[in-house]
């Protein structure tokens, strides 16, 4: 009897030893299965897929798949195909989409602070730019919005916003005196006219040519991308390359979705959003390139000298004065310090 029990007390403890390696060997198969799972995000933005934006974002999700073997796919969907302006912001917070591009200015419900790209005559150029939004300063900045559920990973630089007109060239702020400037929003831009004592009218982008066409407004203010595609130089007879204040998109993915990500893995996604930046801001300034060159050929060209630039810098110091408590006199001597 006793031997019997011995034996029934050895069997029962195989199996409990059998079951144990089953649940550890079906837990490390988990484990591997879940770590080769194959991950797949989307990228929503609102422009067309050949712009730096839309190739830029298009390079990103092909490197993202080379250098991971397949396991993360990133779908583009360009042209707001999923989400536009107005809903891509709660599509991002619900992930819904994984990563979108919005420019920076639309950032600003949700950090004032993010103002900055429109103070005129800060940033020099789109390198100046790049600059910034590249220091501890600029990246502090963008990572203020994981309170939001979202994070701020780079900037791609799309171009500084010129000054075009149809009655004279602008060479000084004095030149400004008595016309009238289309502007997308008031705020800053608003500012910056009545700076240079001209008034604005806020016109929906869709409408700006027509409005040009017909004398309603003596001129507006664009990168020269647009002023290019929407042919503004049919209608207007003067361009001031000013680089009155910067157009950047910010590349913001969602949190959730990010710090799941293991680490491996988002060190590579880290690397290729680091070249496909460096892609987009070497076509955006080629396309500024072009499109200047074009422009040349249509309009007349007044390009600011260090000194005129200087003193339309002096003629903004009122506007600097009124935003510089909003955005923060740190974020306002890092730009500066970055473009002189």
């Amino acid at each position: 009897m006793r031997k019997r029990n011995y034996l029934l007390s050895l069997l029962a403890l195989l199996t409990l030893f059998t079951l144990l390696l089953a649940g550890c060997g079906g837990k490390k198969e988990a484990a591997q299965n879940q770590s080769t799972e194959k991950i797949v995000a989307k990228f929503s933005h609102v422009t067309a897929p050949g712009t730096p934006k839309g190739l830029a974002a298009q390079k990103f999700a092909d490197l993202v798949k080379e250098r991971t073997n397949g396991r993360v796919e990133i779908q583009v969907f360009p042209s707001s195909q999923l989400y536009g302006d107005k809903d891509e912001f709660e599509a991002l917070q619900a992930n819904n989409v994984q990563f979108i591009a919005p420019s920076a200015g639309k950032l600003i419900s949700f950090d004032q602070r993010f103002q900055i790209g429109d103070m005129p005559f800060l940033f020099k150029d789109n390198q100046g730019a790049a600059r910034f939004w590249d220091s501890e300063a600029g990246k502090k900045l963008l990572r203020s919005l994981e309170s939001q559920g979202m994070i701020g990973l780079t900037a791609w630089p799309n171009g500084m916003r010129q000054f075009m007109n149809s009655k004279k060239e602008l060479k000084t702020p004095e030149d400004f005196k008595g016309l009238k400037f289309r502007i997308p929003a008031g705020g800053v831009l608003v500012d910056i006219f009545q700076a240079l004592g001209a008034g604005t009218a806020n016109i929906p982008f869709s409408e700006v040519y027509t409005a040009l066409q017909q004398k309603v407004v003596d001129g507006t203010i664009a990168t020269f991308d647009n002023i290019e595609n929407e042919k503004y130089a049919e209608v207007l007879n003067y361009l001031t390359v000013a680089n009155v204040n910067n157009l950047s998109y910010i590349v913001i993915v969602n949190k959730q979705f990010w710090d799941s990500l293991p680490p491996d893995i988002r060190e590579t996604v880290e690397q290729c959003l680091k070249e496909a930046t460096e892609y987009e801001r070497q076509l955006a300034d080629q396309l500024d390139q072009e499109s200047l060159a074009k422009l040349k050929q249509k309009i007349k060209v007044h390009e600011l000298t260090p000194e005129e630039r200087q003193a339309f810098v002096e003629a903004m110091q009122p506007v600097w004065a009124k935003y510089e408590p909003v955005i923060g006199k740190e974020l306002f001597e890092e730009a500066k310090k970055l473009n002189q």
